[in-house]
């Protein structure tokens, strides 16, 4: 490619009338007269590669009488896809055999490096090598790539409608004051001297040395964090806890929420509305989560929307890329050691867009497989809405007697 600058319409008008050793004594002479950097700057322009131009300059400096003869048209060594012409057709079955009409191939199953097709090409008689190997495969159109995440699986038939529905809802709310909020259960963490991937800058060749097995400690144990973000206000709330994420952790940290932030910045609100995932410790089928949230409005005297993402929809989120991505992003490359550091580190985020977040730990315990009987199920005032009644609902405040 020529770049569009002096050099390079110098050198584009004069090469074309010079045969090949000419093009190398110009062009190292050019880079001679440029000085340092010469070379570079004239490989850039001309499109040569700089082996070419270094090899025009050993012959300006050589004493050899200059020789008459050039290399007629189409001189020189032959490619060698030109010479062996099956070489990119076993090629491409090897590296795509199902495309390519090779069930057989015996690289189906493993890992396709650059070495081992350069080794099965040798056994079938093309004298090859890994590089050779790997400038054929960038020359008919293949790259090293990774998977691509797109395929969804399927989908509920009223998931745009339930995302319109859940969006409405956000606009209700918030053009009253009322609180939003998004919630969901951060992946759990080990606590301890571990590896966490990412990066950060420490003085050269003095990592943080951490342990080489990521077996839990048993005396740390987990982290498990339990995000609350206010979508109006671009602030969260992380409950650390360190037991079992169960619906009863997910509704104390939103009721710790409440005593802290949520209540003195709505201190008038009378409804709350909570947008979580379908499943987890806040999933629209847990019995036990809408107990809970019974107890929390009867202490608040909150009536309580819940919306719920469709099946499958869990990335969309709002607080998994407004608040839990960047949790990630700070804490990258530090090894989460204790419960304590977790919490400051999280507590620690900002964003330039103003992101401000608040942490605790909660140290008590939450049991697993509480059951819920039908008639403490039915004591729920629970009010579920036209649309998909499920996942949409309204529990108020039970009235005192």
């Amino acid at each position: 490619m020529i770049d569009d600058n002096p050099l390079a319409q110098k050198l584009l008008t004069i090469l074309p009338h010079l045969d090949e050793k000419q093009r190398r004594l110009v062009l190292a002479a050019e880079a001679r007269s440029l000085g340092y950097g010469g070379v570079s700057q004239v490989a850039r322009a001309s499109g040569i590669s700089r082996p070419t131009i270094h090899q025009g300059l050993r012959e300006l400096d050589s004493d050899e009488e200059p020789k008459l003869g050039i290399r007629r048209a189409g001189g020189g060594r032959k490619r060698v896809e030109a010479v062996d012409s099956t070489l990119v057709e076993d090629l491409e079955k090897l590296v795509d055999p199902d495309s390519r009409g090779d069930p057989m191939s015996p690289l189906r199953w493993t890992c396709k490096s650059t070495r081992q097709l350069a080794a099965l090409l040798q056994q079938q008689g093309h004298p090859v090598s890994h590089q050779l190997v790997a400038e054929l495969l960038r020359a008919n159109g293949y790259s090293l790539q990774s998977n691509a995440k797109t395929r969804e699986g399927n989908q509920h038939p009223e998931r745009d409608a339930q995302f319109h529905y859940l969006n409405e809802q956000t606009k209700q709310f918030l053009q009253q004051g009322l609180p939003v909020i998004s919630v969901d259960t951060k992946k759990k963490e080990l606590v301890g001297a571990f590896k966490n991937p990412g990066q950060q800058w420490q003085p050269q060749g003095q990592p943080v040395e951490v342990n080489v097995h990521d077996f839990p400690d048993p005396q740390l144990g987990k982290a498990i964090p339990y995000g609350i973000y206010d979508i109006g206000r671009n602030e969260g709330w992380v409950s650390v806890g360190q037991d079992h994420d169960t619906a009863s952790f997910a509704v104390a940290s939103l009721r710790r929420w409440w005593q802290v932030v949520g209540h003195p910045t709505y201190p008038h609100a009378k409804q709350l509305l909570i947008s979580a995932d379908s499943g987890g410790s806040n999933g629209y089928r847990l019995r036990l989560w809408k107990l809970e949230l019974q107890h929390f409005a009867n202490e608040t005297q909150l009536e309580i929307t819940g919306c719920h993402l469709p099946p499958g929809t869990s990335k969309w989120n709002k607080i998994e890329h407004r608040l839990f991505s960047y949790i990630t992003m700070n804490w990258r490359g530090q090894p989460l050691t204790s419960h304590e550091v977790i919490v400051e580190l999280i507590g620690a985020t900002t964003t330039t867009t103003g992101l401000r977040v608040q942490a605790e730990r909660d140290t008590a315990t939450y049991p697993t497989k509480v059951k819920v009987s039908e008639t403490e199920l039915a004591s729920v005032c629970v009010t579920h809405h036209g649309f998909h009644g499920e996942w949409n609902y309204t529990i108020s405040p039970q009235k005192k007697l």
